[in-house]
């Protein structure tokens, strides 16, 4: 009872603590919890059920009672930690016998619904939402198979969060497999509440320009990446699947693909691959060739360039980085604004603020016709992780060719190369083509 009187203390100010007396047949007990965590009419009904039937078998009452779930200390800290974690704790109060039930849940999670960030062509179109056990049901409904293995790990001290490790048995590299385990293992004690915390507890550089895992809203991209060999992650709280390693077939394939024939399929992952180059390349190219290179022009397509230009009154570089940071402007605007206005936003920046910018002669038509080919070809890239990367290495190109002309915007690729060459997720190398496998 004591350990009981210090529960009942350390929740006092919780506004959804209940903790009563409830007379079954001839004994009394104690039944407490989080009301928004457990449907207590339901339960209460449940475990009184149980008990009065065994009453009227003339069965031994407590046996029963323990039967009911599984029986744990009557200490403080184990008892908190129980509240905590959604369970009933019940208590024989002549025998001080404390178990420990699975209640009915109160229904707290949203429903399964359509994705938000990921658009489908042919597929289904329920997505994972923040119900751990949600999520894990809809990825076996895609990937019923026994050789689905999961490992549920409990990371943090002071906030305690699930994380759920699944891949396939026969398909995954097991040295890629041991060292995720080994990193969620040894750092169990960090407390995890987003996925940068995650990136942390896995060693992931803060400094990387290029993403280590992906994040999938559809099951059917999550069950894709099992049967490539990868490890799929959910974190209690997260509505997506996080996908480890990231390889550099992510930027141009999606298990939509696979819904087109094969000649379609090609085309499709050659447009994503082209619309990479036009965004890593195409504003560079621009800068270099009207800046440093402009020899190498063709008389006509230079004569139309330079009449363009003819009242831009600064240089190339200082020209494409004022559209081009409008225009990241205009973009993080739209993430950020509610979705009735955002078009608005769309229609002002994207005609109005564009029409107005050459008209007062402060950028010419055919850089507008570049930053918006960049712009569109940026999202025909597969996840806007991958996108995010994109849109910063161009300006690594852009510096390196208003600088050095076409030799630098070579350098600045050749640079980019090195460095997506050196990168590996858990020892998969990044450009690893299609299944992780380590070194």
């Amino acid at each position: 009872m004591a350990a009981m009187d210090e529960v009942r203390t350390h929740f006092s100010s919780y506004p959804d603590y209940v903790n009563q007396q409830v007379q079954i047949a001839t004994e009394t007990f104690t039944i407490t919890g989080l009301k928004s965590l457990i449907n207590f009419p339901q339960t209460i009904y449940m475990v009184r059920d149980s008990l009065l039937t065994a009453s009227i078998n003339k069965l031994e009452l407590v046996e029963v009672f323990a039967g009911l779930g599984q029986t744990v200390p009557a200490e403080t800290t184990g008892l908190i930690s129980e509240i905590l974690d959604g369970m009933l704790i019940a208590m024989h109060n002549a025998s001080g016998i404390c178990v420990s039930i699975y209640p009915v849940p109160q229904p707290n999670s949203r429903p399964i619904s359509m994705p938000i960030m990921e658009n489908n062509v042919g597929g289904g179109n329920s997505a994972f939402n923040e119900n751990l056990e949600a999520n894990i049901i809809l990825l076996r409904s895609h990937l019923n198979t026994s050789d689905l293995q999961m490992k549920n790990y409990v990371m943090g001290n002071l906030v305690k969060s699930n994380v759920v490790v699944c891949y396939m048995e026969s398909l995954i590299d097991k040295q890629m497999l041991g060292n995720l385990t080994h990193k969620l293992e040894s750092k169990q004690s960090t407390d995890i509440s987003n996925i940068k915390e995650l990136s942390s507890v896995l060693e992931f550089s803060n400094f990387s320009l290029v993403t280590h895992y992906m994040t999938y809203e559809l099951p059917q991209n999550a069950a894709k990446a099992l049967k490539d060999g990868k490890a799929v992650l959910f974190q209690e709280r997260l509505p997506f699947a996080i996908v480890l390693p990231s390889l550099i077939s992510d930027l141009f394939v999606t298990e939509d693909d696979t819904n087109h024939p094969p000649i379609y399929t090609w085309l499709l992952r050659s447009l994503r691959l082209i619309g990479l180059l036009t965004t890593l390349i195409v504003p560079g190219l621009y800068v270099a060739l009207v800046s440093v290179n402009p020899d190498v022009l063709r008389f006509e397509l230079a004569h139309s360039i330079a009449r363009s230009r003819l009242d831009v009154p600064y240089p190339a570089i200082v020209e494409a980085l004022l559209l081009l940071i409008i225009m990241e402007l205009i973009m993080e605007a739209i993430i950020r604004l509610p979705s009735s206005i955002g078009p608005t936003v769309t229609m002002v920046g994207g005609i109005v603020l564009g029409q107005a910018v050459v008209d007062a002669k402060l950028v010419s038509n055919l850089l507008i016709i570049i930053v918006a080919a960049a712009t569109i070809a940026n999202a025909a890239v597969v996840g806007f992780r991958n996108s995010y990367a994109l849109r910063l290495l161009k300006y690594l190109l852009l510096f390196l060719a208003a600088f050095l002309g076409v030799l630098g915007l070579l350098t600045g690729l050749v640079i980019i190369c090195a460095y997506v060459a050196g990168i590996r997720t858990l020892g998969v190398p990044y450009l690893q083509l299609i299944k992780p496998k380590g070194e």
